[in-house]
């Protein structure tokens, strides 16, 4: 017997859509149509495997009942039942967490923006960490990242550096990064060793499609200007700047770079993300009671974690977790151990609110 806990009616139902989704599969040549029915049958793909699990475990674990009037066999099923009990639990968790609202936005890529805060250099040597951070963590996960836009700090690091961060999944593994991150160190530039407090801030912005947002010719104003030059062996050198006002919402976007063309592109794809954030965050707020004690309020000024040195020590604020693991995580390689339980403390959240 199935168990009774889950919303089977709904299930079965999904699992019959990805049947006909095969049978449509096999039998259309259709471009379009292979796209937009593969792009739904990947969207089913994990809770058919997950109910397909379960009902193999509930039809083992109906199979040792036939066992228990067999005195030689009776202990190892019992045994073999308790590890069942433990899988068809596992499973009717982890089917619960599937039938949860998805963000659409969830398996986009990324806009990722990184913006020095309080503590002059020192913060944009930390902004230049951060992004060195989310750059390995991107590569590990065969992500691809590319630079935008980028302003450097005096000392070293950004004033600011927007990146695009190409993949699947992307938003839905950085979403919760966004906010203010605080650093503590001794900054190599202090002769008396004291530590220093310095912040950074980051968002992260799913990437907009054409059909996710219409920029029209007439609600933009586009400038090309002279961008200064950073001085050095470069100083004779200057790079043209594309400068796009959105006049409905007065968002800015500015980047510099050799190509007039490939700036215009990237300032257009960067403020297409920016008012597609924009819309998200307009729709989220009228549905702030729902999403009340929820992880990733999306306030980018909220102080969501602080970063050691002298104590090797990294703290998500958020949900109380702290690790003495500082130069895994800003090498990437241990951020998906605050990244992981921020996504099950964000889905926690949403499932107590189902059961209300």
């Amino acid at each position: 017997m199935l168990p009774p806990g889950l919303p089977w009616e709904k299930i079965n139902h999904l699992v019959a859509r990805a049947e006909v989704i095969d049978q449509k599969l096999a039998a259309t040549s259709d471009g379009a149509t292979l796209v937009q029915l593969s792009k739904e049958r990947a969207e089913l793909q994990d809770i058919v495997e997950a109910v397909n699990r379960m009902k193999a475990a509930v039809a083992e674990r109906e199979a040792l009942d036939d066992l228990a009037g067999d005195p030689e066999m009776a202990a190892l099923a019992e045994e073999e039942r308790g590890a069942l009990e433990a899988q068809v639990e596992a499973l009717t968790q982890e089917i619960r967490v599937l039938l949860l609202p998805r963000d659409a936005a969830d398996e986009k890529s990324a806009i990722l923006e990184i913006r020095a805060g309080t503590g002059g250099d020192e913060a944009a040597l930390f902004a230049g960490d951060l992004f060195r951070m989310y750059q390995r963590y991107a590569q590990l996960h065969g992500w691809r990242i590319q630079v935008l836009s980028e302003s450097e700090g005096e000392a070293g690091g950004y004033k600011e550096i927007i990146a695009d961060v190409t993949g699947k999944g992307v938003f839905a593994r950085l979403k919760f990064e966004s906010g203010a991150h605080r650093v503590q160190r001794v900054p190599a530039t202090e002769a008396s060793g004291r530590i220093h407090t310095s912040a950074a801030t980051v968002a992260v912005l799913p990437e907009a499609e054409d059909v996710d947002i219409d920029i029209r010719p007439e609600d933009i104003k586009i400038d090309t200007t002279r961008a200064s030059s950073a001085g050095g062996q470069h100083a004779n050198t200057t790079d043209t700047a594309v400068r796009i006002t959105h006049l409905p919402t007065g968002t800015v976007i500015v980047v510099a770079g050799r190509s007039q063309h490939q700036n215009r592109a990237q300032a257009t794809q960067i403020l297409r993300a920016r008012l597609f954030d924009m819309e998200r965050e307009r729709l989220s707020s009228e549905r702030a009671a729902d999403r009340k004690g929820q992880v990733g309020s999306g306030d980018r000024s909220e102080r969501i974690r602080t970063y050691n040195f002298p104590q090797g020590r990294v703290t998500d604020h958020r949900i109380n977790l702290t690790l003495y693991k500082l130069e895994a995580v800003m090498t990437g390689e241990a951020l998906d151990e605050i990244i992981e339980p921020l996504i099950t403390e964000h889905q926690a959240g949403l499932l107590a609110a189902l059961d209300t």
